[in-house]
């Protein structure tokens, strides 16, 4: 698609301003390709003011020097905006960037190690799209759902989940970070202290800061959250709230140690504080991998943890789909958040989930998808360990998606990151993942979003370039 609008803008000057373009079947013909594609390079062509697209009629070049309306003036909501928040103890902080690092696809031509989902070629395609077939022709698919989400759903969560939790403590949610933005309004009121690891995942951060909320670093090692700093933070602060990723964390892949999983829930118990559980890469675990924990709900009869999972990264950032697990008076907050927000997660999309999971083609996915990523994994870390020996690896994880790679002393992440981008690679920034000033530089390598071993081979060679293109 992207390839068939570059070459449409390029021919915009033989039609003259008003003209009419082909037709979309001559367009079709002409350039061997999809319906749906030609139809796509128009609509980009249209954001782009370049095209006007007319039902009926076809595609026309843009006249020349239309007037532009007036930009009005917009000076007033810098007094508004700066006001908001100024009645809390902590004033909200609205900051995407953290996010969009990962979410935004990189130029033409630029190997994407900054990406945070499954490349096209590891996505279920055909499966998803049997399955929203097959969801589309089941009977009332197109009504309305429970407001919770539908039973054989949560009961299919609940089960994968285990231990104490069932059915009726889960909530179907739409994608995770939706689940994360419920939970972290239900448990912590705006002002509030809330306990996070340090490195962790800088959505998180940016819900917790857009809610008005404190963030508060404990930090990690290979073994995960430690627990004495863990105690140490809920006694200084006062927090009720310690959000976590135990299994893989995001950046670093450590798993919780066996025996700090107790010393977490006791922790936090004592303090009369809730435990967040962000599963969120359970179903990205290595072929190389051992037996998995059991996620910490799973291990929690006094309803401290409240979970999250989602089924987006083993899927497509698309398939938005994931679970609140809670119970106790906690699981009426939750539900309430959720419907004032979203009021519930279209149907047709969780009949699609219950299609998606029931079939073969499910564990098929799983097993290929592990195969995959043991191999990319074991590819990036040759090439790293080869080309660029100088970035610190401490830690190979066994699931998950990506590295956490150290940088050397006097290499900065912003002239390392800008170095890259020019050479070809995009990258993640360590910064984003610390609430405070992290220790030192870093960067987050993904291997999952690229085609394959080549590319990965070719996106550490930039690297290197780009390494070697540093002053000093």
């Amino acid at each position: 698609m992207g390839e068939l609008a570059e070459q449409l803008r390029r021919e915009l000057d033989r039609y003259s301003p008003g003209g009419k373009l082909p037709s979309s079947r001559s367009l079709v013909e002409r350039y061997r390709v999809s319906p749906v594609t030609v139809s796509r390079a128009l609509a980009v062509l249209a954001a782009e003011g370049l095209v006007v697209t007319r039902p009926g009629s076809g595609a026309f070049r843009a006249q020349r020097g239309a007037p532009a309306a007036p930009a009005g003036d917009t000076s007033w909501q810098e007094v508004a905006l700066s006001a908001d928040g100024a009645a809390d103890l902590v004033p909200r902080s609205v900051d995407a960037s953290g996010v969009l690092v990962s979410l935004a696809a990189p130029p033409p031509g630029v190997i994407e190690f900054n990406g945070g989902y499954l490349h096209p070629s590891l996505q279920p395609e055909r499966a998803m799209a049997t399955a929203l077939s097959r969801a589309g022709r089941r009977p009332g698919a197109w009504g309305r759902p429970p407001m919770e989400g539908l039973a054989e759903l949560r009961e299919w969560f609940a089960r994968s989940i285990g231990g104490p939790v069932t059915a009726a403590g889960v909530l179907v949610t739409a994608g995770g970070q939706s689940a994360l933005t419920t939970a972290l309004r239900a448990l912590a009121p705006p002002g509030a202290p809330v306990l996070v690891e340090s490195p962790t995942y800088p959505g998180m951060l940016a819900i917790a800061r857009a809610a008005g909320l404190r963030p508060v670093p404990v930090p990690v090692d290979a073994d995960g959250v430690r627990p004495a700093l863990l105690a140490d933070a809920f006694r200084a602060t006062g927090a009720r709230v310690f959000v976590c990723q135990p299994l893989f964390q995001n950046p670093t892949g450590a798993v919780l140690a066996p025996e700090r999983r107790g010393e977490v829930l006791r922790i936090a118990r004592e303090a009369g504080a809730f435990v967040v559980e962000d599963d969120f890469v359970r179903r990205l675990v290595h072929e190389d991998a051992g037996p998995l924990p059991r996620p910490l709900a799973a291990d929690d009869p006094d309803g401290v943890v409240v979970h999250v999972c989602s089924l987006t990264k083993a899927t497509s950032p698309s398939f938005r789909v994931s679970a609140l697990a809670a119970h106790g008076p906690v699981l009426e907050r939750l539900r309430a958040i959720q419907v004032v927000d979203t009021f519930f997660v279209p149907r047709p999309l969780q009949e699609a989930t219950l299609e998606l999971v029931g079939s073969p083609a499910w564990p098929r996915h799983l097993r290929a998808v592990s195969a995959a990523l043991r191999a990319r994994r074991d590819a990036m870390t040759a090439a790293l360990r080869l080309r660029l020996p100088e970035l610190a690896l401490p830690h190979v994880p066994s699931g998950g998606y990506h590295l956490w790679l150290r940088l050397p002393e006097g290499t900065t992440e912003p002239a390392l990151t800008t170095a890259a981008l020019r050479a070809g690679v995009a990258v993640t920034p360590g910064r984003p993942y610390f609430a405070a000033e992290p220790p030192a530089g870093h960067l987050r390598l993904s291997f999952a979003a690229v085609a394959g071993a080549g590319e990965i081979a070719e996106g550490v060679r930039r690297l290197r370039t780009a390494c070697d293109d540093l002053p000093g």
